[in-house]
């Protein structure tokens, strides 16, 4: 595992330095994205490595495995303090197990998932056993593949001004999935997240400040595009994965 951590670690400092080059390009500071560690095909130890390799921030596909590695995490001593975001489909069954452990939920993907969140959130607030609206992003298929779940850019056009009404929750901004394989295709996707970010501000009035967006293959055009997280797995935790 010494030799792990020594490899990823040394990936981790290739990485930050092919996005402050990426943001650096846009015009942008060296901390104006973060870095998520997605862990979601890797065990606790190989958290541990990226923990001890400098990552702060890691994103879960499943609340089971949520759940679990937290638990994990917490027998282990002498780490310091981690954060972990729920990034993959969430379902209504779900939603207590992520609430009060994700400090973000990436895939609010329907007007139906963020009531649903919303309202459990509202009563564990009025319960005392949340302090505050659950932070969230809702996620938008800009690309329009069959394949990808996520908010229509017209429904949400038709839906943003209810969805900002809900009380339970506190919407930060937006997710996407660019098209696997093609940097043209990826880089309209990012783009298109960034102008319906920027229309929805002007037409509803508020702040959306985060564009959840980038992974291993593509994490440098979105932030080139405005991306503020990136959600890297296999370039974080495969040290034989080519940085492309």
């Amino acid at each position: 595992m010494e030799r792990y951590e020594e490899l990823i670690s040394r990936r981790r400092q290739e990485i930050c330095e092919r996005m402050a080059d990426a943001l650096a390009r846009a015009g942008r500071g060296a901390d104006d994205a973060l870095l998520i560690a997605v862990s979601k095909t890797v065990g606790t130890d190989e958290v541990v490595a990226a923990i001890r390799a400098g990552y702060r921030t890691f994103g879960e596909n499943r609340p089971q495995e949520l759940v679990r590695k937290l638990a994990d995490l917490a027998e282990r001593d002498g780490l310091p303090p981690v954060r972990f975001d729920m990034i993959g489909n969430l379902q209504t069954n779900k939603i207590n197990a992520v609430l009060g452990r994700a400090q973000l939920i990436h895939s609010i993907r329907s007007q139906h998932l963020a009531e649903a969140v919303s309202s459990r959130a509202a009563r564990r607030i009025e319960a005392g056993e949340l302090e505050a609206p659950v932070d969230v992003l809702l996620e938008v298929n800009v690309s329009g593949e069959e394949s990808k779940s996520g908010f229509a850019p017209d429904e949400l056009r038709a839906c943003m001004g209810q969805l900002v009404e809900l009380m339970g929750i506190r919407i930060r901004g937006l997710m996407t999935m660019a098209p696997r394989g093609d940097k043209d295709a990826a880089r309209r996707t990012f783009s298109g997240l960034r102008d319906l970010r920027d229309e929805l501000q002007v037409s509803h009035g508020i702040v959306l400040p985060e564009l959840s967006c980038g992974m291993s293959e593509d994490f440098e055009i979105a932030l080139e595009e405005g991306s503020t997280i990136v959600r890297l797995g296999r370039v974080v935790f495969d040290p034989s994965f080519a940085l492309q």
